[in-house]
């Protein structure tokens, strides 16, 4: 088994440089771990007043819980990962039960960030973009797919976004073991890292 985490800012291309990974090999062949999925539970905290959660500080996440159910898939057990909504910003009744398997990749704003799960993978890898350009990718996404205006997006990148992107994301390139720059387009990249997924399995 591999274990992978892959990190990079907001729109930049992480979903797109997983997407093309998992679609190289057999299907159930990767296990994908979302670290969206790993949000600490917020259901106890008044609907009014969730909206005021930092998502993007790593203080938002459930390390514990996650880093126990990598171990839990290296040991060859099946986990049931958390669903969460982004609606209400609390976890969901239902889990996503998901099985051990060769690749496990941990994919994140803020994978790479914590030092104890940093440490259960065997291989980190950081997407990087242009700040415009992922700027340009957030407002598309925002707009079309969670009916946001391209203002409130853009005042939500000042004062979110960009200072957490520069307090911990980006901070966070040091630890990797391989950056992929201009994120999803670059092919000969992730062709390289595919190859070296390949090379770890085959032993």
């Amino acid at each position: 088994m591999i274990i992978i985490g892959i990190a990079g800012g907001t729109g930049s291309g992480k979903t797109t440089v997983v997407r093309k990974i998992v679609d190289s090999f057999p299907v159930g062949e990767v296990a994908l771990l979302s670290l969206d999925s790993y949000y600490k539970d917020s259901s106890h905290i008044p609907i009014e007043e969730r909206q005021n959660i930092n998502f993007d500080h790593p203080n938002a996440f459930d390390w514990d819980l996650l880093s126990q159910q990598v171990e839990m898939l290296r040991q060859g057990i099946a986990i049931e990962q958390p669903v969460y909504s982004y609606l209400t910003s609390s976890r969901q009744k239902e889990t996503l039960h998901t099985e051990p398997r060769e690749v496990v990749i941990i994919e994140g704003i803020l994978a790479l960030s914590d030092k104890r799960l940093r440490k259960q993978m065997d291989l980190k890898v950081f997407v990087d973009a242009d700040p415009d350009e992922r700027l340009i990718r957030v407002i598309q996404r925002d707009v079309v797919e969670r009916g946001r205006t391209a203002e409130a997006v853009m005042e939500r990148y000042v004062k979110v976004l960009k200072p957490m992107h520069q307090e911990f994301i980006e901070p966070a390139k040091q630890y990797a073991d391989l950056i992929i720059p201009q994120g999803g387009h670059n092919e000969k990249a992730i062709e390289i890292l595919k190859m070296y997924i390949e090379k770890i399995i085959a032993r």
